[in-house]
């Protein structure tokens, strides 16, 4: 697929000494959702701020859309929005007129029904000549996602956009941005909330001390990297695993009453002949439960390991 966003060899060091970002290379496919995942301090709105023209990489080359974020800035400014953590609203102005005014520095001409949509479709048109000092925490988030889409940006930033807000915020938004993602804008987003990375995400990147430690597809990183526990809960406790059963590294938890086991997904000849191994061995179970390891659970292990 044609990449929209393309990072190679990228850095960003600060005069205190600290090297924010280590030597990033990413391609982003125009269309895709893409979710970057990583602990406080990993990087994360670093990248987004280079990529976006705030911060200036220190080594490296971004091209965004076909244009060099610092030869191009202009250009490849006008393909992106972005929706930052802080709340940064002119208090003062109305909803109408500040979501009207950000469309405006992007040197694109007025476009009242398209701001209108936008407004709609973010649950704002009711308030949109309330002055955004008198707004909610929720209605001033929702204002920020509407000034980023004012200028139609075929490139999306969402760092941290549903972080402590409502419900009905965190709906809205996932909805507009499968519709978005269905227009053929290319959503790139951090979030606190791995679940919906899981759900809506078409890839996965993780980024931890200024290094990008795994890109993948979500499916395929679930497939790698993605085991199942198996919990048996036996009729008679043990007080031991016997020795027959070493093969399959199994858990007895403390009150002796279930076994654990854990294994990868293409792994169920193992896991058949260890139930045949327990029957051969007069070990009864009354009842059996399957989970499957998460992306969050993946993703902690992937940090813990490069800690």
């Amino acid at each position: 697929m044609t990449s929209v966003i393309s990072i190679s060899n990228l850095t960003k060091s600060y005069a205190s000494g600290l090297q924010a970002l280590k030597g990033i290379n990413l391609d982003i496919s125009k269309g895709e959702i893409f979710a970057l995942l990583g602990p406080n301090g990993a990087g994360k709105t670093t990248l987004i701020n280079v990529v976006c023209g705030i911060v200036t990489p220190t080594t490296g080359v971004v091209v965004a859309d076909g244009h060099d974020i610092i030869d191009d800035y202009r250009a490849a400014r006008s393909k992106i929005g972005l929706v930052p953590q802080e709340l940064t609203t002119d208090a003062f102005e109305t909803v109408w007129a500040t979501v009207t005014f950000s469309r405006g520095l992007f040197g694109h001409a007025a476009n009242p029904a398209h701001i209108e949509k936008v407004l709609r479709d973010l649950s704002l048109w009711e308030k949109r000549d309330d002055r955004i000092m008198t707004l909610s925490g929720g209605m001033k988030r929702r204002v920020m996602i509407a000034k980023a889409l004012s200028h139609e940006p075929q490139i999306l930033f969402l760092d941290e956009p549903t972080a402590g807000v409502d419900v009905e915020l965190r709906r809205d938004m996932w909805t507009l941005v499968r519709h978005m993602r269905e227009r053929g804008v290319t959503i790139i987003l951090t979030t606190h909330y791995i679940e919906e990375a899981e759900e809506m995400a078409d890839r996965i990147g993780v980024i931890n001390k200024g290094a990008l430690i795994l890109v993948d597809e979500k499916t395929a990183l679930m497939k790698k990297l993605g085991k199942k526990q198996l919990t048996l809960s036996l009729v008679v406790p043990m007080a031991v695993i016997p020795a027959e059963l070493a093969a399959w590294r199994l858990e007895l938890n403390s009150a002796g009453t279930e076994l654990e086991y854990t294994f990868d997904a293409g792994e169920s000849a193992s896991l058949y002949e260890l139930l045949r191994r327990m029957s051969d061995l007069g070990i009864v179970f009354n009842d059996m439960n399957t989970r499957q390891r998460s992306l969050e659970d993946i993703f902690v292990s992937l940090v813990s390991e490069r800690t």
